[in-house]
């Protein structure tokens, strides 16, 4: 492997060091990244109340609307590919903030939007343009910290950012009452000119030209090839990648099964949604407060194994025609899960790398949560909004294979220094 991304060197903080002792590190640094990271869960689920809506106001169907989803998921994608090795050549706070900048603008024109199709391409560029915030945040962390107190940083960026899980889709509830479905996508655009104003005033550079990376895109190129050889990294990606697209096959097709196969209204589905992502914030407080005393694969072990077990319930469950006594609480678990497996496999992942290269590893790992979890998205769709089956069957299959990549494919010769 080459010298620019190898695990070894010197952290950027203590292992044993907490996050919340870290001295002078301010605290509108936590809350900015925190909401920088969470424009993926706005931009995603502050509109899901309004997707039965869309698909008649554009007069298109369920399979069509799902992949305005898609499409910006995607673009979340390809944009942290693209801003993460940015940010390493120049810098962290330019490349984020022109990202933040160009999301406020494709917010507004998405309210525009005439067609599904002009929506479809718009929500590629609105992903594209946000994923520059999501994808340097992480690299920021990494400046900082690294092991577990990566770990319990990520945690803590969980419980800022895990507000936008639980109030974006009741937000989102309440606006359909005042506004139909543009009106969501002009606060989005709002919120994007706070964060862009937020970045500037209370964000500093944190990688000195010294240690930036240099030699273009073949550069970057090779990085690239170098990470995704190391079987470590590809393992948590893998694993981080197909555990969050297990997410997106739920947010894509929950609104479908709850509102039309189970007769919740779109302010019921808003409330349930909003219950799931507490129990998110809950399990990775959880987790940051044993990171350091238990080891992060232990961690990570246990959030995939109740994800698996839940879903494996959910899919019986969906299969015997069960009410949603049984499928709300399995839906919980798969969901409060991630927040055990989404904090500990990004630190994992970014453990050891060198500042001068975290941009890209950060951006790796975006891609692989985005473009899976973009592939992934359309097939609670398949059968129609008649069954919750594919997206019962789906969750399972890729909670199963995220157990497998965390357990095996990740697995490292020692595991002594992913404690």
């Amino acid at each position: 492997m080459s010298q620019a991304v190898s695990r070894p060197g010197p952290p950027a903080t203590r292992p044993d060091q907490t996050a919340d002792a870290t001295p002078g590190r301010p605290l509108r640094m936590i809350f900015i990244l925190g909401a920088l990271t969470a424009v993926a869960p706005l931009s995603i689920d502050m509109y899901l109340p309004a997707l039965p809506q869309l698909t008649e106001d554009l007069s298109t169907d369920a399979v069509r609307t799902q992949l305005t989803l898609t499409a910006c998921v995607v673009g979340l994608a390809v944009g942290q590919a693209i801003a993460g090795p940015l940010s390493d050549a120049f810098g962290r706070r330019r490349p984020l903030l022109i990202g933040v900048a160009a999301y406020a603008v494709a917010s507004l024109l998405c309210a525009l939007a005439p067609t599904v199709e002009t929506l479809i391409a718009l929500r590629l560029v609105q992903g594209a343009t946000g994923a520059a915030g999501i994808v340097i945040a992480r690299a920021i962390v990494r400046d900082r910290y690294d092991g577990a107190a990566a770990a319990r940083f990520f945690s803590t960026l969980m419980l800022v950012n895990g507000l936008a899980p639980i109030l974006a889709p009741v937000l989102g509830g309440q606006l359909l009452r005042v506004t139909p479905w543009p009106g969501v996508f002009a606060v989005l655009s709002g919120i994007g000119v706070a964060l862009f104003l937020a970045a500037l005033a209370g964000l500093p550079e944190t990688l000195p030209a010294g240690s930036r990376a240099g030699g273009g895109v073949r550069a970057t190129l090779a990085t690239f090839r170098g990470l995704l050889a190391d079987r470590v990294f590809a393992g948590y990606a893998l694993a981080l990648g197909l555990s969050f697209a297990s997410m997106f096959v739920y947010i894509s097709g929950s609104p479908f099964v709850l509102q039309d196969l189970y007769g919740l209204s779109p302010q019921a589905f808003s409330l349930a949604f909003g219950i799931n992502a507490v129990g998110i914030v809950a399990a990775g407080q959880v987790g940051g407060r044993l990171a350091g005393r238990v080891p992060l694969r232990r961690l990570l072990g246990c959030g995939v194994a109740v994800a698996a077990a839940a879903a494996a319930a959910l899919l019986a469950a969906v299969l015997a025609g069960a009410g949603l006594a049984i499928v709300l609480p399995a839906l919980f678990l798969v969901v409060a899960a991630q927040g055990m497996v989404l904090p500990n496999a990004t630190a994992l992942g970014l453990t050891g790398r060198p500042p001068r290269v975290a941009g890209s590893a950060s951006a790796l790992l975006g891609v692989a949560q985005f473009a899976i979890g973009g592939a992934a998205a359309p097939l609670a769709g398949l059968g129609g909004t008649g069954t919750a089956v594919p997206m019962a069957a789906a969750i399972a299959a890729l909670v199963a294979g995220a157990a497998l990549a965390a357990g095996i494919v990740a697995r490292p010769a020692t595991v002594a220094s992913q404690d």
